[in-house]
């Protein structure tokens, strides 16, 4: 991002990180970090079906990360700034990317557009991706399932 971030950028930040405390939000972030451990296309098109028991908390995280992305996507919010402030949006990204094809097949198109924008086209983004991509798989990898 070409401009110097401002007291409006960092506003947003900060209303982004107390929107992350609200009780349900923690709750479905908690849940989706540690309990959806995707492997494959059908788990990952499963979790976007109404009657999967995580599919509110997916919606509820992946909407709220998405949302956050689209606003640095237009230059609302300062890119680097909301990614030096937090990656967590991209932990998420990082177990649903390796199937995003099949999920926006089976789902919408649009899928998670704006978080992968920031994943793949942003210097930040593709930095932190290159780390996270390596911690989820080694993460997967150590689970026995």
């Amino acid at each position: 991002m070409d401009r110097t971030p401002t007291h409006h950028d960092a506003e947003l930040v900060l209303r982004l990180y107390d929107l992350r405390r609200e009780a349900t939000l923690r709750e479905n972030r908690v849940r989706m970090f540690r309990e959806y451990w995707p492997r494959t296309a059908d788990d990952v098109i499963a979790v976007a079906q109404p009657d999967h028991p995580l599919n509110v908390a997916y919606r509820q995280v992946t909407t709220y990360w998405e949302m956050a992305y689209v606003l640095c996507k237009h230059g609302t919010l300062h890119t680097n700034l909301m990614l030096e402030s937090s990656g967590e949006g991209l932990v998420m990204f990082a177990r649903l990317e390796p199937h995003l094809v099949a999920l926006r097949a089976a789902t919408n198109p649009r899928t998670l557009l704006a978080t992968e924008w920031i994943a793949t086209q942003t210097e930040i983004g593709q930095k932190l991706m290159e780390i996270q991509r390596a911690r989820y798989a080694k993460l997967l990898a150590a689970r026995k399932e």
